[in-house]
């Protein structure tokens, strides 16, 4: 078991550890931007490399699926290697992928890139979270360094869009890739002589029997749902989904069994590291909503990419406040207490997204998106602190790995089900209201869905172009109703689970008050 002295937990963290929490910023922010500016350069690089629809779809997914796949493996090599060299060999690599991305000649090649943009992803966010914790060991600190963590992450999501929008105003759409460039070398540069190296002596070797089995589990799990929030439940995406389970499961067996597991169960033994973790999995269902959020911007307020990004920028600064401001609360009040707060507010600011109607409503939605905003900052940033602090140093690195995993998972489930949720309503809504006497192809190409309705629009004029419109606004404005009273729902049951599953998490500055004790196995 982990022991720890009051002096350790009272050793509070200098000017060398500020300054090294801003390194770890950047490996963060150069992971979201690459995941958020893509989808605007997508167009470009589809048309300049003749990418076909599959290979977008690939283009954009499997740099998601290598993370996803290898967020475990690479948790348990930082503890091995450690966790200051895998950062950095990791981001060493992200540059040249990002190179090899920035001037890929076909879309294969692009593909590959992305794949190893993928691989060289997954080193970073368990090495800079399970390094966090190694140098903020104070518990308020601590709170307040894995909040600016995320806040950057969150940045990163935001303004991508933006400044990928300015990106490919003036450059082709390479450029969006060597936004990497900079950020990487500074974190080489500047990394060794800020970071503190940390591994586990004892971590043993790495079990590749482990590791293929964990891919053969993740990798079709997550394109399994992905393929139904898309398409439906298809044959081919079920059988992902049970193919990933079955893996999955064989793969828990085997860590069971071994004396140096890749992912050492005995961590959900304490009971506050499996309640964040739960947490973290189910918060990212509340994801689901904005796939019709993003629709309704672009098709019913008929705002382009960029200026639907622009309207987003209130939710994340609401977002980057909450976060900070939630380790302060989380010091005169308990963590689980404040989270279940900060998930009513949640719930009622999804209320409130579902009363928007077809008729447009930017007020009142980027009003209720605000208060997600405000309230899903405490759940998110305690969650994850409390899960790294549940944990040995010498366990950092897989808890970190286990965090980002289960938070993978939450939003791949979340896309899926709320996706396909909105999708059936949206479908059943717009084959109703829908005029009749359209041609066929019209009428199935708006009941795909509500980017092919507003396609099919074009082909229209007069009244029957106005009642198909009206159609499909009000049929998308009652899929995302749909979506947000479901995910109000969940919401407020993630606030009950926050307040009886945490109740025994002292206030953070209670905690460092109290003696240290010291358990033995």
């Amino acid at each position: 078991m982990h022991t720890s002295s009051a002096a350790d937990q009272g050793e509070r963290a200098g000017r060398r550890e500020m300054v090294g929490l801003a390194v770890l910023a950047l490996p963060t922010i150069l992971l979201a931007l690459d995941m958020s500016v893509l989808y605007l350069a997508l167009p470009h690089l589809g048309s300049d490399l003749g990418a076909d629809s599959v290979q977008q779809l690939w283009i954009i997914d499997i740099y998601g699926f290598m993370i996803a796949g290898l967020l475990v493996t690479m948790g348990r090599l930082g503890d091995l290697v450690g966790r200051r060299r895998l950062l950095l060999i990791g981001s060493a690599a992200f540059a040249v992928a990002s190179i090899l991305a920035a001037y890929s000649t076909d879309a294969e090649m692009l593909i590959a890139a992305r794949a190893l943009l993928g691989i060289a992803g997954s080193t970073l966010m368990p090495s800079t979270l399970s390094l966090l914790t190694q140098m903020f060991k104070d518990p308020k600190q601590q709170a307040m360094a894995i909040g600016v963590w995320m806040g950057c992450f969150l940045g990163g999501t935001i303004f991508g869009p933006i400044i990928g929008g300015v990106m490919l105003e003036y450059f082709w759409w390479g450029s969006v890739f060597l936004l990497a460039l900079p950020v990487a070398v500074l974190l080489l540069a500047i990394g060794p002589k800020t970071l503190p190296e940390y591994r586990n002596p004892d971590a043993g070797r790495i079990d590749m029997a482990s590791v293929g089995l964990s891919l053969a589990g993740i990798l079709p799990f997550i394109y399994g749902l992905k393929e139904i929030s898309r398409n439906g439940p298809s044959a081919l995406a079920i059988l992902a989904v049970v193919v990933g389970v079955v893996f999955g499961a064989l793969f828990l067996r085997r860590q069971r069994a071994l004396p140096n597991p890749l992912l050492d169960l005995r961590l959900f033994r304490d009971r506050t590291f499996s309640a964040a973790i739960t947490m973290t999995s189910f918060s990212g269902l509340l994801s689901g909503a904005f796939l019709f959020v993003y629709m309704y911007l672009q098709l019913v307020e008929e705002l382009p990419p960029l200026k639907a990004a622009l309207w987003m920028i209130p939710m994340g600064l609401t977002t980057l406040v909450s976060l900070q401001v939630a380790p302060v609360l989380a010091r005169r009040f308990r963590p689980g207490y404040v989270m279940a707060v900060g998930l009513l507010i949640v719930a009622a600011g999804y209320v409130a997204v579902a009363q928007v109607g077809g008729e447009g409503d930017l007020g009142l939605l980027v009003g209720g998106l605000v208060a997600v905003s405000a309230g899903i900052g405490p759940a998110a940033g305690l969650a994850a602190t409390l899960v790294m602090g549940s944990v040995s140093q010498e366990k950092s690195g897989s808890a970190a790995a286990v965090n980002e995993t289960s938070a993978e998972f939450g939003v791949a489930m979340g896309v899926a089900v709320i996706g396909m949720l909105g999708m059936s309503v949206y479908r059943g809504e717009v084959s109703e209201a829908m005029p009749s006497g359209l041609p066929a192809d019209v009428a199935e190409a708006a009941r795909e869905s509500a980017a092919g309705a507003a396609t099919a629009v074009r082909q229209l004029d007069g009244q029957a172009a106005v009642d198909l419109t009206t159609a499909a606004h009000n049929a998308l404005a009652s899929a995302l109703n749909s979506t947000a009273w479901v995910t109000a729902a969940v919401t407020f049951g993630l606030a009950i689970l926050a307040a009886t599953a945490l109740r025994h998490v002292l206030p953070t500055g209670k905690a460092a008050e109290q003696p240290a004790v010291t358990e033995s196995a």
